[in-house]
């Protein structure tokens, strides 16, 4: 296991049992090489397809992970069945299928989303915790990119630290996300507001003169 995949903090001793998921297999001149990470993003899907039933059978599905292991994972999940919650089944009874997860994992955090097929809704579910109040997509051919407004007060944790969180919903939904406060955007409208106005007053005083 080389040292990009191996979680940030973790001391590895001889003769510890770890779960790890197999990368790559290659045939080298010395016999079969076998690649493993505690990183790749496809652990998380592993670890829970062990823990919740419905992943392993098909009636919930891990649609995107995006992970920054040792720290953080968001987990888009959806469901085949009208009747299941897919974040409820994989959090589990008092959080105890995704606290076995992150025990494997050392405390990495697992934010589990509900996958949605109108982007909007699905980038807001992205972005939790933070609030959203809007989601705006940019015009331009095959430009994923939107603009989501979100409360001053909300604008910090939708951001996250050092941008993780905004960072994360961008690598789940992949939209580049630009995240703005409520009062900027109401300033700029207001801004434009008074624009369109002032040739119109100087259009009516003319004919006063």
């Amino acid at each position: 296991m080389s040292k990009q995949d191996q979680i940030p903090g973790e001391v590895y001793q001889a003769h510890d049992r770890i779960k790890v998921y197999v990368s790559k297999v290659e045939n080298t001149t010395k016999g079969p090489q076998v690649f493993v990470s505690r990183t790749h993003p496809d652990l998380v899907k592993r670890l829970f397809e062990q823990e919740v039933p419905e992943i392993y059978d098909g009636t919930v599905e891990i649609v995107s992970i995006a992970r920054e292991a040792g720290d953080r994972t968001k987990m888009a999940v959806r469901s085949t069945d009208p009747n299941v919650d897919p974040v409820g089944t994989c959090v589990g009874p008092k959080g105890q299928r995704v606290q076995l997860v992150v025990n494997e994992l050392h405390g990495e955090n697992m934010d589990i989303v509900k996958w949605e097929e109108d982007p909007s809704d699905y980038i807001a579910n992205a972005l939790n915790p933070a609030e959203v109040i809007a989601v705006q997509f940019n015009d331009g051919d095959n430009d994923h990119s939107c603009t989501v407004i979100v409360p001053d007060y909300q604008l910090s944790l939708a951001i996250g630290k050092k941008g993780q969180n905004a960072r994360l919903a961008a690598k789940l939904t992949s939209y580049k996300i630009d995240i703005k406060p409520e009062s900027e955007v109401e300033f700029v409208d207001e801004d434009d507001a008074a624009e369109d106005t002032t040739p119109v007053e100087g259009f009516e005083e003319q004919p006063q003169e």
